[in-house]
């Protein structure tokens, strides 16, 4: 297993929609391996594959506090199937280090994929769940958790962004 490099923002990758994993292969398998040990080691509760640099429609999440054993979820090619009610949660991302923001998701989702196995599947998430779950398919799809800001709040957060990678360069 390996740690692999996390894209940031502003990456081209990160703005572009993923291909569909075709099989589930062993290639597939050792990328979720190291999909997971990368999550894990960040620390984060959700990565999808074009974070680090593959173009395709696969993501790991594990919500469970860090007290209890490991539960690592592996979507395949998830669709959100169904949406319900409304909820504000305090957002941040991997690929956008040292930024958290509000953002309103749905409470409730049901999200259909296919599992390692290759057999389909779907899960219902609701609360932190449910966020992640939103969260890694916006990333499929190209999107982060910035663009679903206010303009100008996104506008705010782009600049502060901008000015980071500005000077960290200089060093």
């Amino acid at each position: 297993m390996a740690v692999l490099e996390i894209l940031h923002y502003p990456h081209p990758v990160l703005k572009q929609k993923t291909r569909p994993v075709q099989k589930v292969d062993e290639e597939i398998r050792q990328l979720v391996r190291d999909m997971a040990e990368t999550m894990y080691s960040a620390p984060g509760v959700g990565l999808s594959a074009n974070q680090v640099g593959y173009p395709l429609r696969l993501a790991v999440i594990d919500v469970t506090p860090v007290d209890q054993p490991k539960n690592l979820l592996v979507l395949i090619n998830p669709e959100i199937v169904s949406l319900e009610g409304e909820c504000t949660w305090d957002e941040g991302c991997l690929s956008v280090p040292d930024c958290n923001e509000e953002v309103k998701r749905s409470k409730k989702v049901v999200v259909r994929y296919r599992n390692l196995e290759g057999e389909t599947a779907e899960i219902r998430g609701e609360d932190l769940l449910a966020v992640a779950l939103q969260h890694e398919i916006d990333h499929l799809d190209g999107f982060l958790f910035i663009d679903r800001l206010s303009p100008l709040k996104r506008r705010l957060v782009k600049k502060k962004l901008q000015k980071k990678e500005k000077g960290e360069k200089k060093v």
